[in-house]
């Protein structure tokens, strides 16, 4: 397939709000209208892939999002993860590494995915 250029991705674009206006869950999957929404929103994925990738969050974003969600001060995220608040505090700037324990918890406790926390 041949990559979209940057007009190609306006046009599909426009074209996008266009069929949205006509198109529904009703419309049936062999209609003109569906096939061409499909072969829109294919170009303006396969371009934003490219031009827009979205990567992992890191560790330290995971973690300050968790704490947030649970209303978890550093303190209290230490004594979940049965270690000082200090330790949290250098996970958290990044000037220490993770240990094996830690990141175990963190996926048991916290329900990080393993591949953010060893990305």
């Amino acid at each position: 397939m041949k990559t979209a250029t940057h007009t190609a991705y306006v046009k599909a674009n426009l074209r996008l709000e266009e069929l949205l206006k006509v198109v529904s869950n009703d419309t049936p999957e062999d209609s003109p209208q569906m096939i061409e929404l499909l072969e829109v929103s294919d170009i303006i994925e396969q371009y934003e892939e490219i031009h827009f990738p979205i990567g992992l969050p890191t560790l330290q974003e995971m973690i300050e999002l968790r704490m947030f969600e649970m209303g978890l001060k550093r303190k209290d995220l230490a004594a979940l993860l049965n270690t000082s608040a200090s330790r949290i505090s250098d996970y958290l700037n990044g000037k220490r590494e993770i240990t094996l324990n830690v990141a175990k918890a963190l996926h048991q406790k916290l329900n990080i995915d393993s591949d953010i926390i060893l990305q």
